[in-house]
Formats: C-alpha cells, sequence, structure tokens
C-alpha cells in the first residue's frame, strides 16, 4: 500500500484521509516506511512544504530533504490588486522566456477556476501563448457563454443563435418542439426568431402554455434592457444574473462545479468593471464593445498540448506534476485558504495540503502572490492575506514588494524592476497606483484606484488619517509627493 496523507486533497469528492491516518491501528503489524527524499525540489522549497503541513494535527508525520541544492528563496510579492498581481506574473513569465526557459516550463496555480481570466487578459495582451490546464478558457466556459448571450440578445434581440441558447436556459418550460415551431416560422417569414417568437405570441399560433412561457421570455428580455441605458455595464451584468435566474440556478448545484459556475459569472461582473474603467468611450458604446472584446478573446484559442505555452490550472489540477518555475497566485484569506474552510479545521486542513502540494509543484523557482484589495462582484474589497504565508519560516521568504501600510507612501519603492507606472490603468491619468499624494484636509495618503478621465475622473485614495475615500481628481487638488 502506498500513500501519502499529506496530500490528501479530495475530501469533497469522498476520499477518507482517516483510511491513511488509521493504517496502524487497523494493522498493528504493518511497518511504515517514509519515502522522505525529494529528487525534484530544491531544499528551500521543500523546508517551506513542510514548515506548512507539520501545522496540520494527526499526521503520520514525515520530513522532506534532497540532496540537492539549497537554491533560490521563494519570491512573494504583495501586489495593489488583481490586476497588478496578473501584470507581475506576466513581466515575471516575460523575463524568464527571453533568458530560454521554456514556456511549458512555468505554470500559474491557483485555488479557483475564475482567477484564470485576469491572468488570460495580461498574457493575450502580452502576446504570450498559454493554456488552460484541465479546463477551459474563461470566455469559453458554458456559464459564461450563456450570460453573454442574454447580453447578446439584449443588445441585437435580432441575434438568433443567442435566442436559441438561452430562450429555455434556465429551464422556463419551452421545449424543443416550441423552438422549432419558433425557427420554422422565422425561416418562412424570412425574419429573426425574435420577431417570429414575438408573432407567435401576439397571434396565439401556439397552446397557451408554451405561448405563456415564451412571451414570457420576451417581456425578461425587454425589461432587461430597459435597464441598460439606466445603470453601468457590471451593473447591468448582475442585474441580467439575477432577472435571468442564472446565478441562483448555478446556485442550486452544491457540489464544487456548481460552486466553480458562480465563482465564473461573479468574475464575469469584475469584467465588465474593469472593461468600464479602461474605455474611454461613452456609458451608451460600453454593452457593444464589451461584447466585441469578449467574442475576440474568445477566439484567441488556447495553445495546443503538444505547443510551447504557459501552464494555468487550479491546485487540484496541478497534483502530480512539475514545473521548473511555478507562480502561486491568491494567497489571500477567503481565497486560499476558501471561505467554506474557514471555521472547520478539517476543511483548513485539507486546505493547507493543498498548499503544500502547490508548493512542491516548483523545481527551482517558486513565486507567491497576494493582493492588497481584490474586486468582488464589481466592487474593489480589501484583503488579508494568507495564514499560509505566515507558517512559512521568514528566512526562506524574500519579498518582492512587502505588504504596505495602506497610510504609507508607495510611490518611491520600485517593483524589483517593475515601476510603478507600469501597473497604471489605461486611460490617461496623472495618477497611478501605489502614487503618494497630499490633500490639504486629509493630508498624506496613497492611490489605490482611479476612474475616468478628464474633468469627471474619481481618485480613491486611502489617507493615514480617515482610511479610503473617493475625490474628484479636478477638485480635490491632489499634490503629487
Amino acid at each position: 500500500l502506498v500513500g501519502d496523507d499529506d496530500q490528501s486533497i479530495y475530501g469533497w469528492r469522498g476520499a477518507k484521509i482517516e483510511n491513511i491516518q488509521r493504517i496502524s491501528d487497523d494493522f498493528p503489524n504493518v511497518a511504515i516506511h517514509r519515502l522522505e527524499q525529494n529528487y525534484r525540489s530544491t531544499s528551500t522549497i521543500l523546508d517551506a512544504a513542510n514548515s506548512i503541513i507539520v501545522n496540520n494535527p494527526d499526521r503520520l508525520g514525515k520530513k522532506l530533504w534532497t540532496a540537492g541544492e539549497q537554491g533560490d528563496p521563494i519570491l512573494l510579492y504583495c501586489a495593489y490588486n488583481e490586476i497588478d498581481e496578473a501584470r507581475y506574473v506576466v513581466e515575471r513569465i516575460a523575463k524568464y522566456v527571453e533568458e530560454d526557459t521554456q514556456r511549458t516550463e512555468i505554470a500559474i496555480l491557483y485555488r479557483s477556476n475564475a482567477q484564470s481570466r485576469v491572468f488570460e487578459e495580461a498574457l493575450i495582451n502580452r502576446g504570450i501563448p498559454y493554456r488552460v490546464y484541465g479546463g477551459l478558457r474563461f470566455f469559453e466556459r458554458a456559464e459564461i457563454k450563456d450570460s453573454l448571450a442574454y447580453m447578446r440578445l439584449i443588445a441585437n434581440r435580432h441575434d438568433d443563435a443567442s435566442f436559441e441558447r438561452v430562450i429555455n436556459t434556465p429551464t422556463r418550460g419551452i421545449g424543443d418542439r416550441s423552438v422549432e415551431t419558433i425557427r420554422e416560422y422565422a425561416r418562412n417569414n424570412n425574419c429573426s426568431m425574435w420577431a417570429a417568437a414575438r408573432d407567435i405570441v401576439e397571434s396565439n399560433l401556439m397552446a397557451a402554455r408554451a405561448k405563456n412561457a415564451i412571451a414570457g421570455f420576451i417581456t425578461l428580455i425587454n425589461e432587461i434592457a430597459v435597464s441598460a441605458g439606466e445603470i453601468k455595464l457590471h451593473e447591468l451584468v448582475a442585474v441580467m444574473l439575477d432577472k435571468a435566474a442564472l446565478r441562483s440556478h448555478f446556485e442550486k448545484d452544491k457540489t464544487d462545479k456548481g460552486q466553480a459556475k458562480v465563482e465564473n459569472i461573479n468574475e464575469l461582473i469584475n469584467a465588465a468593471r474593469g472593461f468600464e474603467q479602461e474605455t474611454d468611450a461613452e456609458q451608451s458604446e460600453h454593452l457593444q464593445m464589451f461584447l466585441t472584446n469578449a467574442a475576440l478573446e474568445a477566439g484567441e484559442g488556447q495553445g495546443s498540448e503538444w505547443e510551447d505555452c504557459v501552464q494555468l490550472m487550479t491546485l487540484h489540477s496541478a497534483k502530480g506534476l512539475e514545473f521548473r518555475n511555478v507562480f502561486i497566485v491568491g494567497m489571500e484569506q477567503g481565497l486560499f485558504p476558501s471561505q467554506m474552510a474557514v471555521g472547520r479545521q478539517q476543511g483548513l486542513d485539507e486546505e493547507r495540503r493543498l498548499c503544500y502540494v502547490g508548493i512542491t509543484r516548483a523545481r527551482k523557482l517558486l513565486h507567491m502572490s497576494y493582493a492588497e484589495s481584490r474586486r468582488i462582484y464589481g466592487k474593489d474589497t480589501f484583503c488579508t492575506r494568507s495564514r499560509f504565508l505566515d507558517e512559512i519560516s521568514p528566512e526562506l521568504i524574500e519579498e518582492v514588494r512587502p505588504a504596505a501600510n495602506p497610510y504609507q507612501l508607495a510611490s518611491t519603492s520600485s517593483l524589483d524592476g517593475f515601476s510603478t507606472s507600469s501597473i497604471s490603468n489605461k486611460s490617461e491619468s496623472k495618477y497611478s497606483l501605489g502614487q503618494g499624494v497630499n490633500h490639504a484636509k486629509f493630508g498624506e495618503g496613497v492611490v489605490i484606484n482611479t476612474e475616468g478621465k478628464g474633468s469627471s475622473q474619481m481618485v480613491q485614495v486611502m489617507f493615514a488619517s480617515c482610511g479610503e475615500k473617493w475625490l474628484l481628481a479636478d477638485k480635490a487638488n491632489l499634490e503629487v509627493i
């Protein structure tokens, strides 16, 4: 019998770690041989893994070691937000590729599948091929396609492909026969399926039950479309998810797969919010431009298995694999360890084992990162670094950008070769993330976000005296320090 209780990470699938931990009780005469020598990772990486897993109780107990090199320290980056985190990681990857590291030897590992989006976007923008291992790219996922189909139908009622995709998603009592009737009517009358459905409802050409279901769908789309001219893009996505019952539909699935779908559609709200901040167009144009951008990103296509691509994957998918350079991202409380594990010892223990697995995927270089703030449901939320980072022996870590006291100025520091100007928003602005400023009333602070441009630009500043405040840039008279 071969097993490793430190790598038991499938409790949610019904795997019971007790089967390994109690082997001596069940088989008193069995001899246990600990395979502790590691031939893959550096001593630094193994020491980090050991220092984390030792905090789990009831282990059979082992300590990994190697006869190989000590290796470089673990590089820890504290990002301003998830966009900065992705930019930092991709800049590092570009640097390693320039130094002749194969892209396939580099992996980005994350706890939640939804985290892939910002890294996909950053890699696409940098022209670096990538592959989502064991999964689909963000805009190729079914729940995202469903959501975007609703948005396309809101923007253009005569989009037949979108109409067919969502007319009965989630199920609303419109069967295949009804859809075929609509399709045939549209074909015979040379009109869109939306126009055909409307005519069929108005002319009572279907049985009452089917007709009422179709009428309800038409009313739903029209109601959401009314909101499109009144609210921001990310708010429209949130309204659509709720009114179309997509969110509640996926929330009914209590499995890990269902949870991942909920996380993905929530990430779509974040994508819309980010797009708003980066475009110079009028608000009325945001929806169509966002849909065009999503289509372009979906059309990029991820690399094939045989191509030299950066590997993106969840920590669960990484088990059994190894890479020269590994980036473990999103090391924040509530994300990793996940919110579902907080407060449950068994859940926390399994999250710690998952961290152990992730760390030991690296052979030579290990990067870990977390964000000071992260966009959740389209809103910026301040984060706390993962407890797992505090369990790693400090002498094993080199902080590339230490966690900034938000009341201290960050403008004087460079990000280990990456200047703060490289993480500013795409919109023209004299303010950038991490920039130190002074306000006549509130005193010194640091810029943590910007929105808009010109006379309507807003700047979010974390002040030492009073915390965060949104200010109109033209009126605030902020002095850049």
